[in-house]
């Protein structure tokens, strides 16, 4: 009855996205609204790894430039339709994260938050050099005609990136609360501990890898389309990496609501200093709530709510 629940749940927020776009006529908010729903999507995911697991990722920008130019790629040869996009974006950076995975998840703490930020690296230098997608001088990409339903393309990548979301929030909720959650929780706090006791602990970090880098790059399929020119500083763009890593730090970590209370507070914020005063802002607005935080709060939001809620019950 539990996941029923939860399914209505996650079908009413779909529609109700959907209703929207026949009552909200500003196209700003739109805009606005895909990357605070972009960035629930990315947070999601970079908290599998990073959160449930302890493995923290520094590569977000990588996995989510993956799957937007391999929806540039797509779109030149084939001309391919946005959930083929979203598809293949999402599996091609799933075997990169299963890959990255081999390769680095015998490393810990810096050393594999070193390995991940290399990846991100090496990944621009490789576009920067493929001529096809654009290279250094970057790609326009047309947006197709308004889809049936919607009034503009840009209210349709609203509400598909409204379904991503809670899609994410999904698979991140079913992890959280069946075994693979349980193991991953037993690697987070002590690894070899687990392993002692039969947890397959590479398996199962293989496992978050893989997830995390899927919804990463399902995130940046769409990106093409709603930017419509793309170069590797935008797609690889600094801000992708710190708010995957602080917007579920401030939600907190341990639960799946953590990355999307703290995606929506500092999407927000940065969407409206965006407008007020600069985006320039933005990644010094993510600093100082980050510090503070760490300082006050380092269980993030949802771990304050539950301590504050024991205290009221002792």
């Amino acid at each position: 009855m539990r996941r029923k629940g939860l399914l209505a749940v996650a079908v009413g927020v779909v529609l109700l996205g959907f209703l929207l776009t026949r009552t909200v006529e500003n196209p700003y908010l739109y805009f606005a609204a895909y990357v605070i729903l972009q960035y629930i999507v990315l947070a999601t995911a970079w908290n599998i790894l990073g959160g449930y697991t302890g493995y923290v990722n520094f590569g977000s920008a990588a996995f989510f430039a993956l799957g937007a130019y391999t929806a540039i790629f797509l779109i030149k040869a084939f001309g391919a339709p946005l959930p083929v996009l979203i598809l293949a974006g999402g599996l091609v950076s799933a075997v990169l994260g299963l890959g990255i995975g081999y390769l680095t998840l015998r490393l810990r703490g810096v050393f594999f938050a070193i390995a991940t930020l290399a990846l991100a690296v090496v990944l621009q230098t490789m576009v920067i050099n493929w001529e096809y997608v654009g290279g250094a001088k970057g790609i326009n990409v047309i947006r197709p005609r308004a889809v049936l339903l919607f009034t503009g393309y840009v209210e349709f990548l609203f509400v598909v990136m409204v379904f991503l979301a809670v899609a994410a929030v999904a698979v991140a909720w079913w992890i959280e609360h069946s075994w693979i959650g349980r193991g991953l929780a037993a690697i987070r706090d002590n690894e070899e501990a687990a392993e002692c006791m039969g947890v397959p602990t590479l398996k199962l970090k293989l496992f978050a890898t893989t997830v995390s880098g899927f919804l990463m790059g399902v995130a940046g399929a769409p990106f093409p389309y709603y930017l419509t020119f793309v170069e590797p500083s935008s797609a690889f763009n600094l801000d992708y990496a710190v708010n995957s890593l602080a917007m579920p730090m401030i939600g907190g970590t341990t639960s799946w609501m953590g990355p999307v209370i703290g995606a929506i507070l500092l999407g927000t914020a940065q969407q409206v200093t965006t407008v007020t005063i600069s985006s320039a802002l933005n990644l010094l607005i993510v600093g100082i709530i980050l510090v503070a935080f760490v300082i006050l709060a380092p269980e993030g939001i949802v771990g304050l709510v539950q301590r504050l809620a024991r205290r009221g019950h002792a």
